[in-house]
């Protein structure tokens, strides 16, 4: 066996820094034969506090040696491994597995081999083994300690999953191993994914750790990791108890300083990173967070604050990341997958751009078939341009030239399934009402529980509060059924943006290229079984000529009439599709998850059964909220510059946030009886009846909620079988406190927070968190680009108002009506940016974790067979709910997902491959 040898390595140690430092060049080194590895494992018993290792001068340890120089063989590999024998103690060996990067580079090569000389000579990590007793006589912590040790990592069928041992001998009265002490001695970072113990009684004992260890460099402390049992908090083996509380306390920081990458800290801020002042003043934004706009926090990353306004903090612009704490950043394939669908992104912004460079001007669509080219031709780039150096001037350079040269498939977009089927299924009133119910934006609609419709906003600043729709205009819409029987038998439906957006109204209509108005829509349920829009209102607000501009728009029935009702539409669509980012996906299920996530790991040690169950929830999350407020929300990003409200998109999230967001409305049964979209029925399944039955995102909501019910109540009554314990767990309930008081804190003495005293409160409240992960989420985000792909169909923006007879523009109009359609929706440039947004936020990676699955790498993640027999129920429950939504959609009664050219419901379905499926449940908010 010959190996790379580097310099003299004769008076280093693994106290010694000289391991730290840079690796010397390739020629530096020479072949030598490997020698045998002879050093000793240690047994400490540690007194006071801390962990041995961690640098904590409160901490005295006393060492003694257990065994003799034991005697070493080389494994097949060239791994040193113990071959001794001794009268006293138990040989255990630690198998630490390691994920490496996918693909490496010849720097990341030569890096591994001198780790892999580094961990052979056993001066690479150092481990210590911590029992889950105490000693008796000195009542301190009892360790073993040694070092990874072996040449060559031990092959794996992956390649990319590398394996090293560290052999021990432990006492014979040392106890079961609770806890490990993790010393990175190298230069950089490694990703641990697990150690497992062999050699004990009862089997290998397995430590799930899926974590970055970082280097003793960036920090002194060693990384605690504990096995894979459960433990409340007063159920914690006296041998690990201060570690579980000395592990939180790290995690949880001083709340101080500017955060480092490698650090592993959860705290909390306000969105105050949001505008750049610095860079131009038109690029500043209020701070969201607080009595004057309230909103959840975010994890705190205490960057300086800005030079201009002392209360915003200093950006972090591409392509340097934004702080989150180490765990949350995606893995290298979540990583790939997402530069490359911002890459994307990033191109199809400059098509539009290169033909807005050559027209010097940013350009609308002129007809329906320069929409279609975007699918069908694409955007080809001549020759000549490319020649004259116009790509080069354009930001991406030699990216842009290799996306080119790739072949032409990549300058087209794929038809969105809207349209696929069915081209002009959006010009239809019946499309327009089905989306509301099976689109991608579900959550809006109501039953029109009273009448006249009112609004709630002040009329001494926005009018009068009575709405222009009257019975009398409804009646000639309802097909010859009066006005009362339509009440009576809830016919009648709305979609009511009123008073979200009037407040608002007239800073967006002042934005340049921006018109809108805020929104009431009512529609109708006729005895065919098909739901119709009937009624549109459309307002401004008062001015000093005019104390009410409200105007109710009906289909018609003539040409005229049917173009602005068209135009009505549009406009409704895109309020709807403000709404739909700015509050229910953004607001309600991005930012209200994050001080969920932060509070579930300053508060729930690894250790705790629920930290264990909320765990898949929150993988992504934190890292896909940092990218969104570094180039989404942002001032200037792309969900300002493609939705109507513009510069105030995150002011109107906050003031909804203020006015409608509920912790305990999160609930599917109770939104949906909160709409009046579904009553109480002890004698129907999941105990609700559905206004309407054929509600796909309701019916296929409830299979899923109720799915996820059962398997957290199951596993909360196998942990809390105690009537008081979950109000006697202190990490339990500091956990709840901090949610309200810290991460909502603008919310905390709202009297609609569940009380968490029993374990059916416990459930409740865990059920509301994982269904906002998971379908929540994936009911209002993977049909971002199914739907909203096709720009009439779901326009982000409108550029005019309706034109009235006394116009300049109406004569145009009558005229033209398709081109002044068309000039109402976003220019080209505006639409294929944000077709690519959705088209990246519609993508599962390759990695996806999806509801009911579990990564085969964290296989170990809990020692409960019970618990495990019960996920398995919940994970082939989800199998059969796959193929009840299945038989839906062939069920040529439910008309909504079913028929000529209608795509079926398929975005609560539980699996789904990569990319832009349309489908799938994804354990956590990862996109």
């Amino acid at each position: 066996m010959f190996v790379l040898n580097p310099p003299n390595f004769s008076n280093l140690s693994h106290h010694n820094n000289a391991l730290c430092r840079p690796s010397p060049p390739f020629s530096a080194y020479r072949r030598i034969p490997l020698l045998p590895s002879r050093r000793r494992p240690v047994v400490k018993a540690e007194i006071g506090s801390g962990g041995a290792g961690q640098g904590q001068s409160q901490s005295q340890t006393v060492t003694s040696t257990y065994s003799s120089l034991l005697e070493t063989s080389k494994d097949s590999n060239g791994s040193v491994v113990s071959s001794g024998r001794s009268d006293e103690g138990i040989e255990v060996k630690a198998v630490m597995t390691i994920r490496k990067k996918i693909k490496e580079n010849l720097t990341d090569k030569l890096e591994d081999q001198w780790e892999y000389f580094i961990n052979g000579v056993g001066q690479g990590i150092q481990i210590q083994l911590i029992s889950d007793q105490i000693d008796t006589v000195t009542n301190s912590r009892k360790s073993v300690e040694s070092y990874v040790k072996g040449w060559l990592p031990k092959p794996s069928k992956v390649s990319y999953i590398v394996e090293y041992s560290a052999e021990l001998r432990v006492p014979s009265d040392f106890g079961s191993p609770g806890a490990l002490l993790i010393t990175n001695l190298h230069a950089k970072e490694f990703y641990l994914l697990n150690v497992v113990i062999h050699g004990f009684s009862g089997g290998p004992i397995f430590f799930p750790a899926n974590t970055w260890i970082h280097s003793r460099n960036d920090n002194p402390k060693s990384r605690i990791i504990f096995n894979n049992q459960t433990y409340l908090p007063w159920q914690t083996p006296p041998g690990i108890k201060d570690l579980r509380l000395e592990d939180l306390l790290s995690i949880r920081g001083t709340g101080k300083g500017e955060r480092k990458q490698h650090d592993r800290i959860y705290d909390y801020a306000t969105y105050n990173d949001l505008g750049n002042p610095d860079k131009d003043e038109e690029l500043a934004r209020p701070v969201l967070g607080g009595p004057e706009r309230p909103y959840p926090r975010r994890c705190r990353s205490g960057r300086p604050h800005t030079a201009s306004d002392p209360l915003c903090e200093s950006r972090i612009e591409k392509p340097h990341p934004v702080y989150v704490p180490r765990d949350e950043t995606f893995e290298e394939i979540k990583q790939n997958t997402f530069s490359a669908g911002r890459l994307k992104a990033l191109f199809h912004n400059l098509i539009p751009s290169i033909a807005a460079t050559m027209s010097r001007s940013d350009i609308s669509f002129n007809c329906f078939s320069d929409i279609d080219k975007l699918y069908t031709d694409g955007v080809v780039l001549r020759d000549e341009e490319q020649q004259r150096g116009g790509v080069q001037d354009l930001l991406l350079g030699k990216v842009m030239n290799q996306v080119i040269s790739a072949g032409e498939r990549l300058l087209k977009y794929e038809i969105p399934a809207v349209i696929k089927r069915d081209r002009f299924s959006w010009l239809r009133d019946n499309e327009f009402a089905r989306q509301a119910l099976a689109g991608v934006n579900p959550v809006n609609i109501e039953l029109l529980k009273e009448f006249p419709i009112r609004s709630k906003l002040d009329p001494a600043v926005y009018g009068p509060p009575e709405s222009a729709i009257t019975k009398e205009l409804l009646e000639q819409e309802l097909g010859g059924m009066s006005f009362e029987k339509a009440m009576e038998e809830k016919r009648l439906f709305i979609i009511d943006y009123h008073d979200m957006l009037l407040p608002f109204m007239k800073k967006m209509n002042s934005l340049p290229g921006r018109k809108a108005y805020a929104s009431r829509t009512i529609l109708f349920y006729a005895k065919t079984g098909m739901l119709c829009p009937i009624a549109i209102e459309l307002s401004l607000p008062q001015t000093p000529s005019s104390a009410q501009n409200k105007r109710v728009y009906t289909h018609g029935h003539d040409a005229t009439t049917h173009w602005i009702w068209k135009l009505a539409k549009a406009h409704v669509c895109s309020n709807d599709a403000g709404v739909h980012q700015l509050v229910n996906h953004w607001l309600r299920t991005h930012a209200c998850m994050e001080p969920y996530i932060i509070a579930t790991h300053r508060q729930l040690s690894s250790m705790h059964p629920i930290y264990k169950l909320l765990h898949p929830h929150m993988r992504y999350t934190l890292e896909i909220n940092a990218l969104a407020r570094q180039s989404l929300i942002n001032g200037g990003g792309i969900i300002e510059a493609s939705f109507s409200p513009g510069k105030y998109a995150m002011e109107l999230s906050s003031s909804a946030y203020e006015s409608m967001w509920r912790f305990d409305m999160e609930s599917l049964p109770a939104d949906l009886i909160r709409r009046g979209m579904a009553e109480e029925d002890p004698s129907m399944p999941f105990g609700l009846k559905l206004v309407l039955d054929d509600y796909p995102y309701a019916s296929d909501g409830l299979l899923i909620w109720s799915a996820i019910k059962e398997w957290v109540e199951s596993y909360v009554v196998h942990f809390y079988s105690d009537p008081n314990s979950v109000t006697s767990d202190v990490e339990l309930q500091a956990w709840w406190n901090e949610i309200k008081f810290k991460g909502h804190y603008d919310k905390r003495n709202e009297p609609w927070w569940p009380k968490l005293d029993t374990k059916e409160d416990l459930s409740g409240i865990l059920t509301i968190m994982i269904w906002v992960a998971s379908g929540q989420h994936a009911a209002i985000n993977f049909g971002q680009y199914p739907f909203g792909g096709y720009v009439p169909n779901r326009p982000t923006l409108m550029r005019r108002l309706i034109p009235q007879e006394n116009d300049p523009e109406y004569k145009k109009f009558i005229e033209n009506p398709q081109h002044a359609f068309l000039s109402s929706l976003p220019t080209q440039l505006q639409a294929t940016k944000v077709m690519a947004v959705q088209d990246t936020l519609s993508t599962h990676s390759p990695d996806e974790e999806y509801l009911g699955q579990v990564n085969p790498l964290h296989s170990h993640w809990i020692n409960d067979h019970q618990v495990l027999k019960m996920f398995n129920k919940f994970s082939a429950r989800l199998v059969e709910i796959e193929e009840i939504i299945n038989a839906r959609n062939k069920e040529p009664k439910l008309k909504n997902r079913t028929g000529a050219g209608v795509p079926p419901y398929e975005l609560l379905l539980p699996s789904s491959g990569p990319g832009v499926t349309g489908r799938g449940i994804p354990n956590s908010i990862s996109i």
